[in-house]
């Protein structure tokens, strides 16, 4: 299989695993099982922003990249693709720190409306 497109496919899947923990406590709010992937994902997510840690996707990403005769990232997945987008002066640690108190406390926020709202229907566990 072609670098690029594996490097490009770990892109779009590291993208997508990020809007995941972003907003896929929402999904709860439809199908409560939903639950049981969007927690893990959750608290990885809080762990790599809030401890500062490297994701294991953007290392892969850049070896094939690199492997396409591309040039390797520099940074982490954030500070490349998405901190040009949200914050054009940089991604400083405190910025960080921030991002990640903001998905912890909007995913704590969607899954106590979900149980509050599933306690007023009846319905305690699904």
């Amino acid at each position: 299989m072609d670098a690029r497109l594996i490097a490009d496919g770990l892109l779009v899947l590291h993208l997508a695993f990020i809007v995941f923990v972003v907003l896929g406590g929402l999904l709860t709010l439809r199908w409560p099982r939903a639950a049981w992937g969007h927690l893990p994902a959750a608290l990885w997510g809080a762990t790599v922003e809030l401890g500062g840690f490297l994701c294991p996707l953007t290392p892969l990403e850049d070896h094939y990249r690199r492997a396409a005769g591309q040039a390797g990232i520099e940074g982490g997945f954030i500070e490349h693709y998405l901190l040009p987008l949200i914050y054009p002066a940089g991604l400083t640690r405190e910025l960080q720190i921030g991002m990640g108190v903001f998905v912890v406390v909007l995913n704590l926020g969607i899954y106590l409306w979900a149980w509050r709202r599933n306690c007023r229907a009846g319905r305690h566990s699904e």
